[in-house]
């Protein structure tokens, strides 16, 4: 683990700019550049009866169509193959049409192409129009029917037909290998207050169950607890939260339930469209609404034909947009913008993201081999590179961007490897494997600076500690104006989190639906993105209990108290005469202190400054990384590591130790929580020093700066005594939002995200 610090590197990057000698090279400036031949195949016609398929050669290697089962004369494939021009060993490309209902496969007709007359193609220009060429036998002569539709150039990465080309390297494979984008839509709260019910029918007698109201939307359910009264009409006036997502096409079901939670039936249901929820961007008040309850066994209610007789559900529906949908630990938050677009504030620049390779990665699949690819998440969009199968050096140079609302975000980037791309593994249920993740602060870089550096791939496994290799970056943070420092004192979250909070339960709770949510939305994503990949890009798992992590909490509560703990020994020290010259000195500096107390504030001001000025020429040169040392992994044991991969429930046997162990569990996170809460604001405010945010040091050093002179010019008696005001003023005149201090303290980073 000695190696586990970021290393600078110096790619080719500047190969994607434009060059006198290749006017056709378009900015692509993240990334080395990489040429590629690309074989657009669209359609055939005019072919004999049969089942037809193309097989494209070149040198070794082989590409062939899918199956599309198309027994017809003028198949159509739309298919885009891509081979990289450095591993081409052969001049000559040829297309060749075969039969598949015949084995061996037939020869049908072939086109052949010398690779040095390709055309060169690059965006922005126009896509390369696909044209019809006459099919050929194997001496060269034309056929006298046959033609096949297509389309072959030399191109770059930045060409747009780059995610859904087939690549040379992966032909054989099964399973998908292309990289993708995936966009994912606005999440809302949807707060249902379950206030009361009328005209029950119930099934039992209510002394011997329970009436409770269970709410279901999509797969998640939550449920009342039991109504007090066990009558006909039962209250309850309870707020249950879901997470809903745009375009609000799902239903929300409210059913009454009777009987206790492991057996229960429903005394009524009730079906509202999410479509038809109000929703809400204030605070203010939701109406409440009575919902007749189709008993089950009847047929629906008309609700164009007049009722006679049904029971009763009042409650309170909506979906607030004015919260920011919490799917991650607030430290590794890509995304703190509200859930309404309306209140979103304009972008302030843009994020671009280099992934050029990694080095040196361990053999995960039989016969020493590894099928790599890379994960990126920033705000809803998420982006997964192309699988490089069968190489420890995977080499993508893909580029990214994303548009930035708040500089106080966090990029994540994860390596997996892909374990769905043999028949066998997809059968078996085999996941992907993660191999190392990453976080990179944006308010730690430096504007308009790009950042090229090589980080070690750490993970941690059951086993112990490893690490994977290494994953080299290219990263930008550009913005272009003045309006980025504005966002140190403004609020973290939107008005409504201070203004209606929720309670650290209800985000806990909110926040794992959240992430359920995104993984059933980009698992049915075509290709899908698995769930297990999600679920490592949230960090779903970061408050679950663990020795390792309670070790590394207190670690940071000692490291922050630590510089106290060291001032009270010397004060002891003094007090005791151990050094008798120090003594002294401090006894004097006492009575000077109680003689001319004046300067006291000053000078605490300046010696702030000295720090701030001092530290500069130490500040970091690179992005914040994991400290293996900060994270315990060199003093965790088997058995600590045993109990962080364990399940929660625990899955050890006996039922009786499974609950007092996950109890212990449960109070373990509980005080981790608590420890990480004092350890974050410890390392906030000594961040505020440390240049790992520039700007912020920049804006404290000038608040310093100007304190100091306002301390020269008033009387420190006058400063404490306003302060003291200010401090114990009337409640009529303070704010329910957080404070400006209060405001730029949150902003700052603390040590939480380099703990793997």
């Amino acid at each position: 683990m000695a190696n586990s610090v970021p290393r600078e590197t110096s790619p080719n990057i500047s190969a994607g700019l434009p060059t006198e000698g290749d006017i056709l090279t378009r900015r692509y400036d993240l990334v080395e550049q990489m040429q590629f031949l690309y074989v657009r195949l669209v359609r055939a016609r005019d072919l004999p009866p049969s089942d037809p398929y193309v097989e494209l050669r070149l040198g070794n290697y082989r590409g062939t169509t899918e199956r599309f089962l198309q027994r017809t004369p003028s198949p159509i494939w739309n298919q885009v193959f891509a081979f990289e021009k450095d591993r081409i060993q052969d001049l000559n490309l040829e297309v060749v049409v075969r039969n598949r209902t015949v084995m061996p496969h037939p020869f049908v007709g072939r086109v052949r192409f010398l690779v040095p007359d390709v055309p060169k193609r690059v965006p922005p220009e126009s896509p390369l129009a696909p044209q019809w060429y006459k099919l050929e036998d194997q001496n060269g002569t034309l056929l006298a029917a046959g033609d096949v539709m297509l389309a072959v150039w030399m191109g770059t990465q930045a060409d747009e037909f780059f995610p859904q080309a087939w690549f040379s390297d992966a032909t054989s494979i099964s399973g998908d290998t292309r990289s993708k984008v995936y966009i994912l839509p606005a999440f809302w709260y949807l707060r249902v207050n379950v206030i009361q019910a009328q005209d029950l029918l119930l099934r039992f007698h209510p002394e011997s169950s329970d009436l409770f109201v269970q709410v279901d939307l999509g797969r998640e359910r939550l449920r009342t607890s039991f109504a007090k009264k066990k009558n006909p009409d039962p209250f309850w006036n309870e707020d249950l939260m879901f997470v809903a997502q745009e375009p609000f096409n799902e239903c929300l079901v409210i059913s009454v339930e009777q009987g206790n939670l492991a057996e229960h039936v429903s005394l009524g249901k009730c079906v509202i469209p999410l479509k038809n929820v109000e929703k809400r961007l204030d605070g203010g008040p939701v109406t409440s609404t009575w919902y007749n309850l189709d008993r089950p066994g009847l047929s629906v209610v008309d609700p164009y034909k007049e009722v006679v007789f049904a029971s009763k559900f009042n409650a309170r529906i909506s979906l607030d947009g004015a919260y920011h949908v919490l799917d991650e630990p607030t430290e590794y938050c890509s995304d703190l913008r509200a859930s309404a677009k309306k209140l979103w504030r304009p972008s302030i620049g843009s994020l671009e993201l280099g992934i050029l390779k990694a080095s040196g990665l361990e053999p995960m699949n039989m016969g020493a081999r590894t099928d790599a690819y890379c994960v990126a998440k920033y705000g809803p969009k998420w982006v997964c590179t192309r699988t490089v199968v069968d190489t420890l050096s995977p080499v993508w140079n893909e580029q990214y961007i994303w548009e930035v609302y708040d500089p106080f975000t966090v990029i994540t980037i994860a390596v997996f490897n892909n374990n769905q791309l043999e028949a066998e593994n997809r059968a078996r249920g085999a996941m992907d494997t993660l191999m190392g993740k990453i976080r990179i602060r944006l308010s730690a870089l430096e504007g308009n600076k790009i950042y090229t550096h090589s980080y070690p791939l750490i993970c941690l496994q059951p086993s112990g500690v490893r690490k994977m290799g290494e994953i080299h970056l290219a990263l930008r943070f550009s913005w272009s104006s003045l309006n980025v420092y504005q966002f140190y004192i403004l609020p973290l979250f939107p008005r409504h989190h201070y203004i209606f909070p929720l309670s650290p339960t209800q985000i806990d709770i909110l926040r794992n639906q959240a992430a359920r949510v995104t993984a059933l939305r980009l698992s049915g994503a075509e290709p899908p993105l698995r769930t297990e990949v999600v679920y490592n890009m949230l960090d779903v798992r970061s408050d679950t209990w663990s020795m390792r992590k309670g070790s590394a909490n207190f670690k940071r509560i000692e490291n922050v108290v630590g510089g106290f703990v060291s001032l009270w020994k010397w004060l002891e020290d003094v007090r005791y005469w151990k050094n008798p010259v120090t003594s002294f000195l401090f006894c004097l500096f006492c009575i000077i202190v109680v003689l001319f107390p004046e300067p006291i504030v000053p000078l605490g001001i300046f010696y702030l400054i000295f720090v701030g000025l001092k530290r500069y020429f130490k500040r970091p040169k690179h992005p914040p990384f994991i400290d293996a040392e900060l994270s315990c992994l060199d003093i965790t044991s088997p058995d600590d590591l045993e109990e962080e991969f364990d399940l929660f429930p625990s899955q050890f046997g006996g039922e009786r130790l499974r609950r007092r162990y996950d109890r212990l569990r449960s109070i373990g996170g509980k005080a981790q929580r608590i420890a990480n809460e004092v350890a974050t604001m410890g390392e906030r405010l000594e961040s505020l020093r440390s240049w790992r945010d520039p700007r912020a040091t920049t804006l404290f050093l000038m608040f310093c700066i100007v304190s100091y002179f306002v301390t020269l010019v008033f009387p420190a008696r006058l400063i404490i005594l306003l302060w003291i005001a200010f401090c114990l003023r009337f409640p009529r005149f303070r704010s329910v939002l957080p404070s400006i201090p209060q405001n730029f303290l949150m902003r700052m980073p603390s040590k939480r995200a380099l703990i793997l």
